[in-house]
């Protein structure tokens, strides 16, 4: 498939007004995609679970307009007026223009809110711009009169959401999605996520996540600059082989239930992601004091009580700590009890896997 799959060139019918809403989910990579080539394609492929409760909401008001030469929209977040905001939905709007030629023809009124800290290491950017991007496949259907499929909507609202960030195309369907092609993945993309359909065992059925909210401030350095610095990085060829390699053995463990093997993948990736980060030039440090303090009292936990908990990290302090349903009791009472006084506030949240974005 190419990319010329998604152009339209006519519509059915005319919209004159729309409000559409969607929530869309944040996800969390086990094998983490870090560097990239134009335009947003990934260098390697990346896996990742779909949470449930770290969403961001976002309601478009669609109002026909005369064909402009640039896109017409006010931006809202959290009930506020952002301009500061506005240069990257541009940006989006401008690489999406090919595909969505409607959206010159319509004004727009943006209300977003997200369930967790905005720019914190959570992915916001991943939740935002797939909820907009399935607002968009909302108004296209309407304009192609209902006759789009749920399989193209999800495809193109994918492909749509990676051009602006690429971990957003990971965000559209779940429990588990993978992004770019992939040998043992049949159907994978560059340029767009897809369901991960293997069958998964049992064991990772309702998958909990605890995400410990360590620094929820801006971070330092942003994604897109990190990925940028992959660019002439001395290990960036063998780790995109490292992480295509991981994905193999991923597939295993999620299939076989090996979950001892799949926690030293999963944190392995983790702390590799890290270590791309302080061996780029310039190097950068994301972790705090706290995130190494968790890491530490996960890996004692462990062996003290023989559980399965286990770590992950995305690009920031913050900590995802996973772990089988039937633990999620105590090691809420340990997040509780210890991990908390490492997080800003002590405040943490508890989130499990789920199934994607869904209009509401």
């Amino acid at each position: 498939m190419n990319t010329e799959h998604f152009v339209v060139s006519s519509y059915k019918k005319q919209v004159e007004n729309l409000s559409v809403t969607y929530k869309s989910p944040s996800n969390i990579a086990l094998v983490k995609y870090w560097g990239k080539s134009d335009p947003q394609l990934p260098k390697n492929a990346s896996i990742s679970f779909t949470l449930n409760e770290s969403c961001t909401t976002t309601t478009i008001h669609f109002k026909k307009m005369k064909l402009q030469k640039e896109t017409s929209f006010e931006l809202f977040f959290e009930g506020e007026k952002r301009e500061d905001f506005k240069p990257k939905i541009v940006s989006f709007f401008k690489k999406i223009q090919q595909y969505c030629p409607y959206i010159l023809e319509y004004e727009m009124t943006i209300e977003s809110s997200n369930s967790f800290p905005h720019s914190s290491g959570i992915a916001s950017s991943a939740s935002g711009m797939s909820a907009i991007a399935m607002c968009l496949m909302d108004l296209e259907n309407h304009l192609m009169n209902g006759d789009l499929t749920d399989t193209y909507i999800k495809q193109k609202a994918s492909f749509l959401a990676r051009l602006g960030s690429g971990s957003a195309s990971r965000s559209i369907e779940g429990p588990l999605v993978v992004w770019g092609k992939h040998p043992d993945i049949k159907e994978s993309s560059d340029l767009y996520g897809i369901r991960f359909t293997n069958s998964i065992h049992s064991v990772f059925d309702n998958y909990q996540d605890t995400i410990l909210l360590v620094d929820k401030g801006k971070k330092q350095v942003s994604s897109s600059v990190g990925h940028k610095l992959m660019h002439g990085h001395p290990f960036a060829n063998q780790r995109f082989l490292q992480a295509n390699e991981n994905i193999s053995e991923l597939i295993k463990y999620l299939t076989n239930g090996n979950i001892d093997e799949f926690i030293k993948l999963v944190e392995s990736e983790a702390l590799t992601l890290h270590a791309m980060m302080l061996t780029s030039n310039p190097y950068f440090i994301l972790m705090k004091p706290n995130t190494l303090e968790i890491i530490n009292k996960v890996w004692n936990y462990r062996k003290e009580k023989n559980s399965k908990l286990c770590f992950t990290l995305d690009a920031g302090a913050n900590v995802h700590l996973l772990y089988p349903y039937k633990e999620k009791d105590t090691v809420l009472q340990f997040v509780k009890n210890e991990l908390s006084n490492y997080c800003e506030k002590k405040q943490y949240i508890c989130d499990n896997v789920g199934f994607g974005a869904k209009k509401i």
